[in-house]
């Protein structure tokens, strides 16, 4: 993992160069193919291919995020940012219900996963992956599709030249300055606050929680096959709250800021819930797991509302990320979306770290505080959104 968002963050830095020469569908494409190498290399792991796999994925994702960021703003309009951006969240985080779910009844009371049961499920992602990246090709290509690295505020000369004369070098260069330009200008900053919250509670749901859940020892022999059944309820959250908000989002006259301050409400209560049912060292505990009360009798049933909390919050914060970079940056959307997955990979990378070392109290109190003032930061580029807005089209469509 740390390999991987390693290499993520740092490749954020020339993806939209990459996609500016190649465009998003080939990026996309490409991408998957990496994809499926790095599920394949899991039907006989050997060391140096899991490790080389995980660099190569490193970069795959940062171009894969980065085209589909791209792809899904040129292949939407003011009217339907916000609910592309729902369908896409849910259908992504599909995964995680219909894999855990599997998991959980095949690998029912089994203590030893064998080498049939890890091919047979291997082999069949692979599959299912490659077949998936064969389907980018099916992706419409609008009429009107906005070239990646342009803006409408382009001099003479420059609309004048057609993209087809201008050297691939100076498409690339000229993505990486926007991206460099973007990482400075007020929205931005303001954005990276709660792009930052967003990757570090996405280490603590996807790596944190599952691990606290397997090291109780007071859950009994089911803590482990827990650990898939957290899994399926964070995934039924992200679903749920992706096509909500995605149905929704034609018809909300407030914008953005409800379903916002919802996820801040939705994760501090699951912070606030786990804090209470899981103990402090569960975190960092060994591999024997950890014997340590909670504050109160530790409960499966919460625990799993909590996975579910974390899910639908997290699916609040990202629809309305990625439907802000879409209307924001309509002109400039695949360096937006570099710098977004740049900073929220970093935080990931470096909570990853932090989460072997510090106890569970001081993670959720580390995530409070991101959490409160990514929302207000997130609030005050809305406002100005808003206000833009109220300057041309009807807000409330958004």
């Amino acid at each position: 993992m740390a390999i991987i968002y390693g290499v993520f963050s740092a490749s954020n830095l020339i993806t939209p160069s990459v996609v500016a020469i190649v465009g998003p569908q080939l990026s996309m494409f490409a991408s998957g193919l990496f994809y499926s190498m790095y599920i394949a290399v899991f039907i006989q792991p050997f060391t140096w291919s899991f490790y080389t796999a995980s660099v190569f994925l490193g970069v795959a994702a940062a171009v894969l995020w980065t085209a589909q960021g791209n792809c899904l703003t040129i292949n939407s309009d003011e009217q339907t940012i916000g609910r592309n951006s729902g369908i896409f969240w849910a259908l992504l985080q599909s995964s995680l219900f219909f894999g855990n779910l599997y998991i959980y009844f095949a690998w029912q009371g089994k203590t030893q996963i064998s080498e049939s049961d890890r091919r047979t499920v291997f082999i069949a992602l692979t599959v299912i992956s490659l077949l998936g990246t064969v389907l980018f090709f099916l992706i419409r290509k609008p009429e009107s599709e906005n070239i990646l690295g342009e803006d409408e505020f382009s001099d003479d000369q420059d609309l004048e030249v057609s993209g087809s004369s201008r050297s691939n070098l100076t498409k690339a260069v000229d993505a990486f300055k926007k991206s460099l330009k973007l990482c400075v200008t007020k929205e931005m900053l303001l954005l990276s606050i709660t792009t930052a919250y967003t990757g570090l509670e996405l280490t603590f749901f996807s790596g944190v929680y599952g691990t606290c859940i397997g090291a109780v020892n007071k859950f009994g022999a089911e803590e482990k096959s827990l650990i898939g059944l957290s899994g399926i309820f964070i995934g039924i959250g992200e679903i749920l709250g992706g096509s909500l908000f995605g149905l929704l989002s034609k018809n909300n006259r407030f914008g953005r800021n409800p379903v916002v301050l919802l996820g801040t409400l939705v994760h501090f209560v699951a912070f606030y819930l786990i804090f209470l049912n899981m103990p402090g060292d569960a975190p960092i505990a060994p591999l024997e797991g950890t014997d340590s009360s909670a504050y109160i009798k530790s409960s499966k049933e919460v625990a799993i509302f909590c996975s579910f909390l974390l899910g639908l919050g997290d699916s609040c914060f990202n629809t309305q990320l990625l439907s802000m970079l879409g209307f924001l940056y309509a002109e400039d959307s695949a360096p937006a979306f570099a710098v977004f997955k740049f900073v929220q990979s970093i935080c990931a990378a470096v909570a990853f770290f932090y989460s072997n070392y510090l106890l569970l109290h001081w993670q959720l109190l580390l995530m409070v505080v991101f959490g409160f003032f990514g929302t207000v930061s997130f609030f005050a580029v809305e406002w100005e959104a808003a206000a833009i807005v109220a300057r041309g089209s009807d807000y409330r469509s958004i």
